[in-house]
């Protein structure tokens, strides 16, 4: 099949290479400008392989299609449009235009968790599965009918890192790959996303990541392993911002022996110890956070 690669990131170029071993033939790949001169990793796999590389900073002006930009796509001739993971918006115009249109991957089990945080949203929310879906695109966000979903277990400690690294990514780039498989073969469904269960959540970002403390350590454990590492969840101490990694919920009974730490709004002080810093939940349960890290230095405390 014909496939139009549209995308970014080693997760788009491992999903690009694994679909050219699958015979087909990619017409164009369509990805990010470089950035600080260098090209994005999907770019660079398909220059090596000599496969068109467009590179557009934008597909859309004031919400219309450039439509130079789109004359350049329809010119490959692609039959299906992969997006394996995009951060551009790509116009309906796009999107529809292949004879088998387009399909996406998104790392949570659609409808919950639509949006560009869904990982970091799994884990603050606290959910016991975590997956991922590859979709049909349609002109919402994250609400075209299903091709496959794929889901794991969601570890206690699990951060956006190990989740990723666990299942993510090397699970999606093989449902990718299935997805594609059962479009050449005719079998791939498209099941219609149910009303019920669906959930948006907003992109995190460091500004909108700060901790707050006047909530269960369940909850606050939950925040900083859903912000880590990107964005980082953070807290003023000693008049610094903050930045906390590695939570572990504690719940032996214990009381750690060190030194108090005041942490403006939490219920009581944290405790610097040896292996890490103790920290309180509203509940008087603990959380046990290993490494912070300021704008100047990180430390272990």
């Amino acid at each position: 099949m014909k496939i139009a690669v549209i995308g970014q990131s080693l997760f788009g170029q491992e999903v690009y290479k694994e679909l050219r071993k699958d015979g087909h033939t990619i017409v164009g790949v369509f990805t990010i400008p470089d950035k600080d001169s260098k090209a994005d990793p999907l770019a660079t796999e398909a220059e090596k392989d000599g496969v068109p590389v467009f590179k557009f900073p934008r597909w859309r002006v004031k919400g219309q299609a450039i439509p130079e930009v789109v004359d350049q796509y329809k010119a490959t001739g692609a039959e299906l449009n992969v997006l394996p993971f995009c951060s551009q918006f790509i116009p309906m115009e796009v999107i529809d235009h292949p004879k088998h249109g387009s399909i996406i991957y998104h790392p949570s089990l659609l409808p919950r968790h639509r949006g560009a945080s869904a990982i970091n949203w799994t884990l603050i929310h606290g959910d016991k599965k975590g997956g991922f879906t590859v979709f049909w695109a349609d002109d919402g966000l994250d609400t075209g009918p299903i091709l496959l979903q794929r889901e794991c277990d969601v570890e206690p400690n699990d951060t956006v890192n190990t989740i990723y690294k666990r299942f993510l990514f090397p699970e999606g780039i093989k449902g990718m790959v299935e997805a594609v498989r059962l479009i050449t073969e005719g079998k791939a469904p498209k099941i219609t996303q149910p009303q019920e269960g669906a959930t948006y959540e907003c992109i995190q970002k460091k500004e909108n990541a700060k901790i707050d403390w006047n909530q269960p350590a369940k909850a606050i454990h939950n925040w900083i392993r859903g912000n880590d590492k990107v964005p980082g969840a953070w807290a003023e101490v000693d008049g610094q911002e903050v930045t906390f990694f590695g939570s572990t919920l504690v719940d032996n009974g214990t009381v750690a022996n060190g030194q108090p730490l005041e942490i403006p709004g939490a219920s009581q002080p944290g405790i610097v110890t040896k292996p890490g810093l103790v920290l309180f939940g509203n509940d008087g349960k603990t959380v046990s956070q290993l490494t912070c890290m300021n704008q100047y230095k990180s430390f272990t405390v």
